[in-house]
Parts: structure tokens; sequence; C-alpha cells
């Protein structure tokens, strides 16, 4: 089948397909728009999204499922200011556990985060066991212990948290969270970690419609990124598969009534 098909009937050769194309696959021809290059398609969509006739298709990106936009932007700059202004790190969760049909949709957010030429390439590990997430925990610890024996730059606040977990019994890993989700890709995908910043900034964002609290599990992912078998194969990922990020979540503790401030914004233009 041909990458994209043209109504003719309706297409008034405008050439907006062809001008946001970001990888030059189209061209614009005296009878409509015509694929020169399919093969660069990247199926980013922005060909079919914005014909105002709707008159190309593309099968990468089936008009079909792309949604009507009624207006846009959707939110204006204060709403939008204060809903991304007021997402926080949470780090103390009730013990309640969020539903999986929730969790589902937090999760399914994530893949429409904008990712490198659109490579998208992620797949999610959503765990609930609360005995799997304190072993975790576990082997975590058993890892930082590890690290502070026998490496010789460990990083700074290991002891601190390894001495909270082992003489206070207080999990500063996962801080108790009834839930962690995992990013996982291919282990020869360039684009994991990058992509997955992208995609759990979404799902950060999102949490917070939900009611629900996010946090990323960065000690947790240290000991992930080096590959670390025992925590690997707790969460069954398998050798062809690595992971690229982890985030807590669950229904925050406690609410937080201000917006706090950041550091003085620095900037710089050249003209």
């Amino acid at each position: 089948m041909e990458l994209i098909t043209v109504k003719k009937s309706t297409c008034v050769k405008c050439g907006l397909c062809s001008n946001v194309c970001p990888s030059g696959v189209l061209s614009m021809k005296e009878n409509g728009p015509i694929a020169i290059h399919p093969n660069n398609c990247i199926a980013c969509g922005h060909c079919v999204a914005v014909c105002p006739s709707s008159s190309i298709d593309n099968i990468k990106t089936p008009l079909a499922n792309q949604l009507d936009l009624e207006s846009f932007p959707i939110i204006n700059s204060n709403t939008a200011e204060s809903f991304l202004r007021s997402r926080r790190s949470i780090r103390c969760y009730k013990e309640r556990q969020v539903p999986q049909h929730t969790l589902l949709e937090l999760v399914n957010i994530a893949r429409f985060a904008p990712t490198a030429s659109n490579t998208q390439g992620l797949s999610y590990v959503i765990i609930k066991n609360k005995k799997v997430l304190q072993q975790a925990t576990e082997i975590v610890v058993e890892w930082m212990e590890d690290q502070l024996k026998n490496s010789l730059s460990p990083h700074w606040s290991f002891s601190r948290h390894v001495k909270n977990y082992r003489e206070g019994g207080t999990d500063t890993i996962l801080r108790n969270a009834p839930h962690i989700i995992l990013a996982t890709s291919p282990k020869d995908f360039k684009n994991g970690i990058k992509n997955t910043i992208s995609a759990f900034s979404y799902l950060e964002l999102f949490a917070t419609t939900l009611g629900l609290g996010s946090c990323w599990a960065g000690l947790f992912e240290m000991c992930a990124f080096l590959n670390y078998k025992p925590l690997l194969e707790l969460f069954h990922i398998p050798d062809t598969k690595v992971i690229t990020g982890a985030v807590m979540v669950g229904y925050p503790k406690y609410q937080y009534k201000k917006i706090v401030d950041r550091n003085p914004l620095e900037v710089e233009f050249i003209d």
C-alpha cells in the first residue's frame, strides 16, 4: 500500500502537509502531495493533522485515529502555569492501593510524550505487590553496601540511606510507596533514557489530575542503570531489555497548600 492517499476532490494544494513534514517525505506537485521518500516517514502524523480539509491520510498515522481539536491552546497560560508549578515530588504515601485501571490510565498518557524522532520504543512494568517492593529496597541497600565497601567513589548519600534502613528500618529508597512504575527499552535502543525522561514527565504531571503523587526513584535507578542482576531478576527483566527509569506512585499522605518558588531565572538573549 502507498504511504499516503489524497482525496483530490477536496485537496486545496496548500502545501502545508509537505511544509510541516520533518523528514522530507512529501513533495507538493501539480496534482497534490506525493510521498517522494516514504521510507523516511517517522509516523509523527503532522501531515494528516495540519490538513485544513482532511484530504490526506497516512497508513502509519490514520486520519480515523486522530482526534479533532475544538480549540488550541486547550488551557490559558495562567492555568497552565499554576498546574505545572503545583506538581511536587511526593515521598510520603497513604497505604491505600491505586486501582489497576487508574494505573493503566496513568501509564497510557506517557506514550503520548514527545520522543527523539518519534522513536517511542518504551514499555512499562507496574509493580503492585508490596512484598516485591520491599525486596527491591533490600536489594538496592545491599548494592549500596557493596558500593561503599568496594567502590573508590561511592555516592555521598549511600551511607545515610543504608544507616536509615539498617538501624532505623526506614525506607528512603522507595519511600514505602504502594507502587513503582518501571520503563524499559530494548538493550540496543539508544534513545531509551532520553525518551523515558520525556514520558515520565508527562506521567508525573498527569498523576496530579488523578489525585496521585509521584517521585523519581533516583537511588533505585542508579542500581538499575548498572544492570545489577539481582534487581533485574526480581522484576523478570529479560536479557534483551534494560530498565530506563523508575517512578514511585501512590496517593499523597499530605496536601500542600502553597506553590513554592525556585531560584531566580537566569537567561541570556543573543541577537
